[in-house]
């Protein structure tokens, strides 16, 4: 679904190079990034998103290159930076507003599951800001199984939940698993139990 061919990028100050012609192939179901701090989890995920550019390579979701056509590229696929607070004045509902209007492929339907399961019923009418980091990250959760998109990115999902929220994300991740045009792309140190994997990619200790 996604490859990556030759991706290279360093942060310039200090100047640390993460990735040096980076090449991989992300398959439909799951997929892990680990490692340890530092080794570039988060900004491999940012890279596949298009949210970070890279110093070289090329990216393509679907066939859809990344550096000629953003837009299409980011169309397949949800992102959102854990801790971003771009829409802390709107409340869950309406946060599911704004990613319905990005993707064709939002399904309204489910969002009432997603809700339930992920223990945001209390929360449906509060403003982001006024949450939990661990409640904000469910809202982000529940759009991104919502949106429809091929490509998930997930950077530590399980962070800050709650015992049934994570078995509840990892049956998503379940159902996501036995599909063939959907993939999810999830960044976390070591991978999460009984959560079916279609392939690793370790960045090292």
């Amino acid at each position: 679904m996604l490859t990556i061919e030759r991706l290279s990028f360093h942060y310039p100050k200090p100047k640390v190079e993460l990735f040096d012609k980076l090449s991989m192939s992300i398959p439909p179901g799951v997929t892990l990034v680990q490692g340890g701090d530092g080794r570039g989890k988060s900004t491999l995920l940012r890279l596949m998103a298009g949210t970070l550019e890279a110093d070289a390579g090329q990216l393509r979701l679907n066939g859809v290159s990344l550096g000629e056509q953003p837009e299409a590229y980011r169309q397949q696929l949800f992102w959102m930076e854990p801790r971003s607070t771009e829409f802390d004045q709107l409340t869950p509902l309406q946060y599911f507003e704004t990613v319905r209007g990005r993707y064709p492929g939002f399904d309204a339907n489910v969002v009432g599951l997603l809700v339930e399961g992920l223990g945001l019923e209390p929360h449906r009418d509060k403003q982001l800001f006024m949450l939990s980091t661990g409640s904000k990250r469910k809202v982000w959760l529940a759009a991104a199984f919502a949106s429809g998109a091929a490509l998930l990115l997930l950077d530590e999902p399980f962070a800050a939940l709650d015992a049934p929220s994570i078995t509840f994300v990892k049956e998503l991740l379940g159902e996501v698993s036995a599909r063939p045009d959907r993939a999810v792309v999830i960044a976390d140190y070591a991978a999460p139990a009984g959560a079916p994997l279609a392939s690793v990619v370790d960045l090292g200790d």
